[in-house]
């Protein structure tokens, strides 16, 4: 093979990778690398569409560059994602090392067959940038089926095999369909759900091949199985299972039910010693006798080694934001694995793809009967509109998101629902109630009339719609938490209930027009958040000038201000458009408005002009506390801002609001992208907007976690006394809450901190501040825990054995002993694996860290806390933040519950009723750091009450309660009964998850991903 002289640098040269290793997947029409140079062999390769390659290569050369010919051959850029496996000569299938010589794998060439197959199988299959790689992956789909490897229902297996027929044969036709079924075999039973597959095929008219696969891929990466591939082996006792891989860890299935899973972030080591694989785990506090290191008995040495490499590779690829570096060779003794992962990491895959604008490469479809538009001439385009543009209808099924129920062609116009021209809620008419979920589809008279929706159940007859996977993120610190107002009493405001209902509208029911409402209702919110910054903190700086230096000032104002600017633009663009979404404009403009990812998209693209003054946010607030710590002018200026109510959260949180605000805009894009088709005009634009905040908030992520961290010590300093050098370079605050210490006098109620390198416990103190008071202090170096129930007699008992002193506490319930066990467990052993123990966290002086006599402390209790005075009006003494409410409500919080805390922040009207009450009254309401503030309108400044929700319970009505309307929430506590109305089936969901995240400590167990920063 002659090779060119000069050719352009592949892309894993314009990755950095080495020109001896990793893989370098190739760009369309560009030769591989030079091959060494010898005699060459030739290598049979056999395609995922069944056809056989043959291709030349020399044999000295490595198993890339045959890797690198066939992505050539096949004009693939994404080709990371796949492998080459073969049979070795011991009969086991093994993957080819890219980095060996491919004639020292394969003795026998003319005899050995290599399979190009999918290797790495990604979670979400719209990370798949280009139309080609996803018929590659439905074409393993299809193959995984025939085997019998991609075990399911029949009701999926009929669903996915029908969306196979459509991109062969096209359209349903009773007679080909038929045909085709009984000359091709796409499911080991096939015959026994025949009938399914083709009730399935009629519905999917005018779906065109790539939209078939995109279907395909999403049912299938849903499935248990999906991209499994099972190793067997036994446990200690002998009982026959099944070791996989996959992207979130290792799996243990039994027959093919998954029994277990080891995520990535709980596994401390991998290997294998003879038959043995052995998976080392870090510490589990949930369980005392939890063995550190699990033991598997493969067939043989062979099987172990086979399947520590695959793991390796998985782990590499979606872990690594790039190819480990090779390790120098040692001189004289080799101990341990060489081995380790070469290519591009699927991060690298994504950027390169998006940065690279690659074309849309024509391919053959083998199987296909019908024109594709990979068939059409090559055509120049970026990488979002590769998505295919056919209009196409998907079966109604539940392995689908909603976006893809879309009506029969032969569906029938329901009436528009109604709403009051007051509050915008839709009526509960029987007509009208199942009209709350959109079609996902543009308004189109090829399809259907924008005002049919597919008719759905109501969420309250379900019980599956309130379980919510809550999304993992970055926390919120957390301030004042008001916790009773006049607001919340039932005298006094006029229910506007039946004017409400009395005049009426046509209103948007597709959930893309919700989701663009959630939208434009918190950023309302979060531009009221800005002001507090860009104007309330100015005028307050501006009082003395020489409290805040003008470098400080400057600094704020400078990399705030712009932020504020364009964000007020962005709000007045996303107010018109859903202006003319509802029909409300006056344009005569004739056009599609009925859609939000090009606004998105616009604006999410200047933003990132705005990045450097986002990053200088850190500096911001690090600056400011250093002002405050030297000037008590500034410390006391500061607190006179914190003390006005428009500041109900404390200062450093608004200064970190622009950065949260980038992880709403990611989710907010996330929903749309899963609702859509990729069929929607607005498909291309969400993805092209979800690709660029995804990639800005990489960026700003790890100085997010540290400020967060930063802002949060710093916020419990004002809630503590009697300590000192809270917020230490390394210093990590974990948990707080109330556990009860045993003590001469009995069980004691104390405030207890935990931290990375110490716990501390506290008491309520009598001071006018209402701060609690430190009370000792226990060094996590060389600390051990054990449970104590039976030896103390107290339930939920554990013993905590310091250095120099032992301490027995009791929680309130079993979850939460096991939740300070995990969190306290995990501390020990941060501090453990740190250098030694921190600086002593108490003040110097003894007499501060007194506890007052036990009889002589006041206690306020919860009938106090929710009494009749407004929250607002006790800011000065801090009473009611969250440490505050933890301590009244006998709970905890952890780090990773302000984590979710953040991601989960809502704004929108609501209909509020009481116990007792009858009407309904409007309010708007914003829920953020674990409360629901409550305003008149979104244009108040601030907020007239607030309700903090930590040991609330939510629940849906019961019959009996008499609640006759639709998408009703309870929140109920001792005896406080309240009773939330929203205006569709989305918003009633999304209230449902964040307050969920709130009040249900089964929503807040730690996320793997976030032990990593402790």
């Amino acid at each position: 093979m002659v090779e060119p002289a000069d050719r352009p640098s592949t892309a894993g040269h314009r990755l950095g990778a080495p020109e001896s290793f990793g893989v370098s997947t190739l760009e369309p029409g560009l030769s591989p690398p030079g091959q060494a140079p010898g005699r060459k062999v030739s290598i049979r390769v056999q395609m995922l569409d069944d056809t056989q390659e043959v291709f030349q290569i020399s044999q000295r050369s490595p198993g890339k560059v045959l890797f690198d010919l066939i992505c050539v051959h096949l004009n693939l850029a994404e080709g990371d994602y796949f492998g080459l496996e073969y049979q070795d000569q011991r009969k086991m299938t093994v993957w080819l090392d890219l980095l060996k010589p491919t004639m020292k794998q394969i003795r026998r060439p003319k005899n050995t067959i290599l399979r190009f197959v999918v290797k790495f199988f990604p979670p979400d299959h719209t990370q798949i940038m280009e139309e080609l790689t996803q018929y590659l992956f439905a074409l393993q789909i299809k193959r995984d089926l025939a085997c019998g490897n991609l075990i399911c229902n029949d009701s999926s297996a009929a669903l996915m095999v029908s969306h196979i027929i459509q991109s062969e044969i096209g359209d349903f036709d009773e007679t080909q369909s038929w045909q085709h079924l009984l000359h091709n075999k796409y499911l080991p039973d096939q015959d026994a759900i025949r009938d399914k597959i083709t009730d399935c095929h009629r519905k999917h008219v005018g779906q065109t091949p790539a939209e078939s696969d995109y279907q395909l891929l999403e049912i299938a990466r849903r499935l248990e199985m999906y991209g499994v591939r099972l190793h067997p082996a036994k446990d200690r006792e002998g009982t026959k299972l099944s070791l996989a891989v996959a992207h979130t860890g290792v799996l243990v299935f039994q027959g093919y039910t998954k029994i277990n899973a080891f995520n990535w972030s709980k596994i401390r080591k991998l290997s294998f010693k003879r038959k043995r694989f052995l998976i080392k785990l870090r510490a589990d506090p949930a369980q005392s006798g939890h063995h550190d290191t699990l033991e598997f008995a493969m067939a043989s040495r062979d099987c172990c080694k086979i399947f520590w490499k695959i793991c390796v590779e998985y782990h590499a690829f979606f872990r690594l934001f790039e190819e480990p570096k090779a390790k120098p060779k040692p001189i004289l003794f080799t101990r341990g694995s060489s081995f380790r992962f070469s290519g591009r990491t699927q991060k690298q895959i994504i950027d390169y793809v998006k940065d690279s604008e690659p074309k849309k490469v024509p391919f053959e479809r083998k199987h296909s009967k019908i024109l594709s538009s990979s068939n059409m001439p090559h055509q120049s385009s970026s990488f979002r509109s590769q998505v295919p543009k056919e209009t196409a209808t998907s079966v109604p099924m539940e392995d689908l998101p909603d976006s893809a129920r879309q009506v029969d062609k032969d569906a029938q116009e329901v009436p528009g629902t109604t709403v009051s021209a007051t509050n915008g809620f839709a009526d509960n008419s029987a007509d009208t109630r199942h009209n709350h979920q959109g079609t996902g589809l543009p308004p189109d008279k090829r399809l259907l009339n924008p005002g049919s929706p597919t008719s759905e159940a109501s969420p309250l007859k379900t019980n599956g719609i309130l379980n919510r996977e809550v999304p993992i993120g970055v926390v919120p610190p957390s301030q004042l938490s008001p916790l009773s107002s006049p607001l919340l009493g039932d005298a006094g405001y006029v229910r506007n209930e039946d004017e409400d209902e009395a005049r009426r509208k046509k209103f948007p029911t597709d959930k893309a027009y919700f989701i663009a409402k959630e939208l434009l209702t918190t950023e309302r919110t979060y531009l009221k958040e800005l002001q507090v910054v860009t104007e309330s903190f100015q005028r307050i700086a501006e009082k003395d000038e020489e409290a805040f230096p003008v470098a400080v000032r400057n600094l704020i104002s400078g990399n705030y201000d712009p932020i504020y600017k364009f964000h007020q633009g962005f709000l007045k663009e996303v107010e018109q458009r859903l202006a003319q979404w509802e029909g409300r404009s006056n344009a005569h403009i004739k056009g599609d408005y009925q859609r939000i990812g090009d606004v998105l998209l616009k604006n999410i693209q200047s933003l990132k002009q705005l990045t450097t003054h986002l990053q200088k946010h850190s500096e911001c607030l690090v600056e400011l506390e250093r002002t405050c710590r030297s000037s008590r002018k500034a410390e006391a200026l500061c607190g006179e801002l914190e003390q006005q109510k428009v500041c109900y959260l404390p200062l450093n949180v608004f200064l970190l609001r622009p950065l949260h605000r980038l992880l709403h805009y990611k989710l907010i894009l996330e929903r749309l992208c899963k609702h859509y088709p990729p069929t929607h005009e607005d498909f291309r634009d969400c993805r092209a907007a979800l690709a660029d905040i995804t990639e800005m908030v990489l960026q700003l992520q790890g100085t997010m976690m540290k400020m967060e961290n930063f802002q949060k010590l710093l916020e419990l300093k004002k809630d503590l006394t009697g300590i000192d050098n809270l917020a230490i370079p390394g210093r990590e605050f974990i948990r707080l809450g109330c556990l009860s210490k045993l003590s001469g006098k009995g069980l004691q109620h104390r405030m207890f901190f935990l931290f990375s390198d110490s716990l501390v416990y506290t008491s309520r103190g009598m001071t006018s501040s209402n701060q609690f008071k430190v009370h000792g202090q226990l060094p996590l170096f060389g600390m051990t825990i054990t449970e104590s129930e039976e030896e103390w007699g107290v339930p939920h008992a554990f013993t905590l054995y310091g250095q120099r002193q032992s301490v027995v506490v009791a929680a309130s319930c079993a979850a939460e002993m096991e939740r300070w066990l995990e969190d306290i467990r995990m501390a020990i052993d941060l501090a453990e694996q740190s250098n030694g123990p921190h600086m002593d966290l108490l003040s110097t002086s003894p007499c501060d860290n007194k506890l007052p006599e036990e009889g002589g402390a006041e206690h306020e209790s919860e009938e106090e806390l929710c009494g009749s005075r407004s929250s607002l009006e006790r800011q000065a003494q801090r009473g009611n933040t969250t440490v505050h409410v933890c301590w009244h409500r006998n709970t905890s919080v952890s780090m990773v519950d302000f984590s979710i805390a953040v991601e989960n922040q809502l704004s929108g009207n609501l209909l509020r009723k009481f116990k007792n009450s009858n009407g309904w009254q409007k309010l708007w309401v914003v829920f953020t750091n674990f409360s629901l503030f409550f305003y008149k309108s979104h244009q108040d400044d601030y907020p007239l009450a607030s309700l903090p929700l930590l040991g609330y319970s939510v629940t849906v009505p019961s019959e009996s309660e008499n609640i006759h309307k639709d998408y009703v929430f309870k929140l109920h506590f001792k005896s406080h009964v309240y009773y939330f109305r929203s205006e569709s089936e989305y918003t009633f969901e999304r209230w449902m998850e964040v307050i969920r995240s709130a009040t249900c400590s089964t929503s807040r167990t730690l996320p793997s991903n976030r032990k990593d920063l402790y």
